[in-house]
């Protein structure tokens, strides 16, 4: 355990972690980095070990100037001793006491038992894709979007030749863009959504016009390579033996219910599909924080514009907050340090902020799943992959069992019981039953060692 409690605690080195760490060390902050990853920079600034011996990683990313200059600042401060940085330390839980908070983490490859001590905590815990699940969609083969993008920012490696990218949302633009530059064939981007759904929310639009130049850079990156963008559109089935070897993708109405007559077969060696981010809340939520609902129907922390949750003591910043990519989450990490620190952020950064808000909201309300995409689900398809829960099941439950919401389901079914608990189907299976997916709060955000629980002091335990 710390011996001496820091100043702020930062849970995170993505890009909010890394933006509000350095911050807070040029406010004069004793500063505690801790980050579960190898490297700073988060799943947005993932790359390559520097055993694989990559030339220009800066070149698989987007905005990578503002990633090295932070990260260049937080080696100087670890040098100078104002930041402690300990990477490979997964965070289980906060729990408050004597007037500070201690965070419990999982540390290192021999999973040893770490504590830190803060007088606040930064939550930058950042999010995980969303699935929406479908025939063949447990295929080899078959990854997120944003796996297939790690995977080549941090492995160089390709998810397939002739690659598939599917599902909805602006990061399906990014992934097919990096995957087309590194050799991929990538035959079509599939968008559930369509476009046009942006244009109810033009002042947003017109006060963020480096977005309408960041979209256009990725259009003219599928043009070069040849790559069809399929908007209203969804694979809804995944056909291979040994490996997916061709998708089906068919037209949707606006609740995204199939067409008949509408689908095609699109042949490919990899289909790299995903919904979306999900804010990543255990430890918030497991703490108390309050929740909203974000315009796509996500569960996010309720902040105020100085990155305060409902819980004195505990801030926020980044996808947690609600999703809005690495531009945002930057500012509000700087921000929540200067709250941290007991100062104003300057009136440019909460400008910033308002206006990337607006339009991450924006940007959420119209890659929004229609309601009805549980129609391309057929009762054998599996939705729980850890428990092997096919979606007859969970209509059962849901059905002729009486089960209202997603937990009960979880109980008469063991969806959700699995490794990921929950964080791969918990969306599904939450539509599946008829309800809105809800904060799941529970003690640990992590498997946990026995050992860990039997060591902890009685004031702790």
């Amino acid at each position: 355990m710390q011996t001496s409690p820091s100043d702020l605690a930062i849970v995170g080195a993505g890009p909010a972690g890394l933006a509000a760490a350095v911050t807070a060390a040029e406010l004069g902050l004793r500063v505690t980095l801790l980050d579960a990853g190898e490297l700073p920079g988060g799943q947005y600034y993932r790359h390559p070990a520097p055993a694989l011996g990559a030339a220009r990683p800066e070149a698989l990313h987007h905005g990578w100037a503002a990633f090295a200059r932070r990260e260049a600042a937080l080696r100087d401060h670890v040098s100078a001793g104002r930041i402690t940085y300990l990477p490979f330390h997964h965070v289980w839980t906060v729990v408050p006491g004597g007037g500070t908070w201690t965070l419990h983490a999982v540390a290192g490859p021999d999973e040893r038992a770490a504590g830190v001590r803060a007088a606040a905590v930064l939550l930058a815990t950042g999010a995980h894709e969303r699935q929406l699940p479908f025939p063949g969609w447990t295929l080899p083969g078959v990854v997120g979007a944003g796996g297939a993008q790690a995977m080549l920012k941090a492995g160089l490696v390709l998810p397939g030749k002739r690659v598939v990218v599917a599902g909805s949302g602006p990061l399906l633009l990014a992934v097919a863009g990096s995957l087309s530059a590194a050799g991929a064939t990538v035959p079509a981007v599939v968008e559930a959504g369509a476009y046009t759904a942006y244009a109810g929310h033009l002042p947003a639009l017109l006060r963020n016009p480096g977005k309408l130049v960041e979209a256009a850079t990725f259009g003219g990156s599928l043009a070069r390579h040849h790559v069809r963008l399929l908007t209203r559109h969804a694979v809804t089935e995944a056909h291979g033996t040994d490996r997916v070897e061709a998708v089906t993708v068919a037209r949707l109405d606006r609740d995204w219910r199939p067409l008949p007559g509408t689908a095609r077969r699109i042949p490919c060696d990899a289909l790299a599909v995903g919904h979306g981010l999900v804010p990543q809340l255990e430890l918030a939520t497991g703490i108390g924080c309050a929740t909203r609902r974000s315009p796509d129907g996500t569960v996010a922390l309720a902040l105020d514009a100085e990155g305060r949750t409902s819980v004195p003591g505990i801030l926020a910043a980044g996808e947690t907050g609600g999703i809005g990519g690495a531009q945002l989450a930057l500012t509000e990490g700087e921000i929540a340090a200067h709250t941290a620190a007991g100062r104003p952020a300057p009136a440019a950064l909460a400008r910033t902020r308002a206006r990337l808000r607006a339009f991450a909201d924006a940007m959420a309300a119209a890659h929004r799943p229609g309601g009805a995409w549980t129609g391309w689900l057929p009762d054998d398809a599996l939705v729980c992959r850890c428990e092997e829960v096919p979606a007859g099941r969970i209509r059962e439950a849901a059905g002729d069992l009486g089960a209202r919401d997603a937990r009960t389901v979880k109980l008469l079914t063991r969806a959700g019981m699995g490794w990921c608990q929950g964080r791969m189907c918990g969306p599904a299976v939450a539509a599946l039953a008829g309800e809105d997916p809800a904060p799941d709060r529970r003690p640990f955000s992590c498997p946990v060692p026995l050992r860990h629980l039997a060591e902890l002091p009685p004031a702790d335990g």
